[in-house]
């Protein structure tokens, strides 16, 4: 780590605070800590927007070996508050190195610390509020002051972090297949190119569009994004659901998943630490088989979610709810990603094709 030479300070709301090296932009950043299990994908997390708001901890200990591949970005740019990580490898196979990629995005990390038991601190007391100070030197040097930091920065409960990375305005994608309109809450370039793949004629508009003007587009089916936060923020949303069920096949994803449920009348609440990873085991109710999921999410939507909602899949580790369908209305949504890569796809024909099939049926 000699060509860094950057001390760094990790400090939590609890107290906790350690001392690492510093790598990536020297600066500081607040934010609300996870951990992610995968062995692979830094880059895909890293530029996810579900993780708008929050401070990115890898349990895998070796991190950056095969650099940074720039195709594999899920949006722009790097969307995490902060990178923690065990090892970094300075010199990877090809392509920049990830010490470059967050120096180049603005976006401080911290390697060279006991990531394992950061982990189990979470795992045991939940997620919390956290703070990098990234290039500490001389008077600087104050792990109160990283621990102060953290205690003030805001509950990410409290954020519009949705408004931080949807879409500036509508876009179109266009395919010879049937219209699907799109709502960007932090939207990952896999599921729009899982959608192309198919020729669907994509139209994507910003979280804050209104129903009329989702209407507008004629479209045969409507799809609410992955994105960051608590779900009871993104208000349109739950509106937009609650004035087209039952006129408009309705699908979601993720936080698309959350704002479904809560515009039908279920509930949802936070998770003690999440499920971030690329091994979660679903269990479909009428099939009983159990598909591998990767999973990038702190909220979950209630089992007895009310109304004619009926939950179709459940977590196999502690029987979260996964999926939800209303026949009637013609709403499905998954609480997972199924359009994950690197990770398993398990079920990303099956939810994709779905979407598609239910568009061409619409008359």
């Amino acid at each position: 780590m000699d060509m860094h030479n950057m001390t760094a300070i990790l400090g939590f709301e609890n107290g906790t605070a350690v001392i690492g090296e510093g790598f990536g932009a020297k600066k500081s950043t607040t934010g609300e800590l996870v951990f992610a299990t995968p062995y692979t994908g830094y880059v895909e997390a890293l530029t996810d927007p579900s993780y708008n708001g929050q401070i990115l901890l890898f349990t895998y200990p070796l991190v950056g070996n095969y650099g940074v591949d720039y195709n594999e970005c899920q949006s722009g740019g790097i969307k995490a508050e902060g990178f923690v990580i065990r090892q970094l490898c300075d010199h990877p196979t090809k392509g920049d190195s990830l010490d470059e990629f967050l120096r180049n995005e603005g976006i401080p990390g911290i390697c060279d610390i006991d990531t394992r038991m950061l982990t189990i601190m979470i795992r045991d007391q939940g997620a919390m509020r956290a703070c990098i100070i990234n290039g500490v030197s001389g008077t600087d040097f104050d792990v109160t002051k990283a621990v102060g930091l953290a205690r003030s920065s805001p509950d990410i409960a409290n954020l519009d972090l949705v408004s931080e990375v949807t879409c500036p305005k509508p876009y179109r994608l266009r395919g010879r297949g049937k219209r699907v309109v799109l709502m960007d809450f932090g939207v990952k370039n896999n599921m729009l190119w899982n959608l192309q793949r198919r020729e669907v004629d994509l139209v994507v508009v910003p979280a804050d569009t209104p129903t009329r003007k989702i209407m507008g587009y004629e479209p045969d089916a409507l799809l609410l994004s992955n994105g960051p936060g608590d779900p009871a923020t993104a208000k349109n949303g739950i509106i937009v659901v609650k004035e087209l069920a039952g006129q408009l096949p309705i699908f979601g994803i993720c936080l698309g998943h959350q704002i479904i449920a809560l515009a039908l009348g279920g509930d949802t609440y936070k998770l003690k630490f999440g499920h971030r990873g690329a091994n979660q085991p679903v269990k479909d109710l009428k099939t009983n088989v159990v598909h591998i999921t990767a999973q990038n999410h702190g909220y979950a939507v209630r089992y007895d979610t009310g109304g004619e909602i009926k939950v179709t899949q459940l977590n196999a580790n502690d029987n979260t709810v996964e999926a939800i369908e209303d026949e009637y209305l013609n709403v499905m949504s998954v609480q997972y990603h199924p359009e994950a890569s690197p990770g398993p796809r398990d079920l990303e024909k099956m939810f994709f094709d779905r979407i598609v099939d239910t568009a061409h049926k619409r008359k």
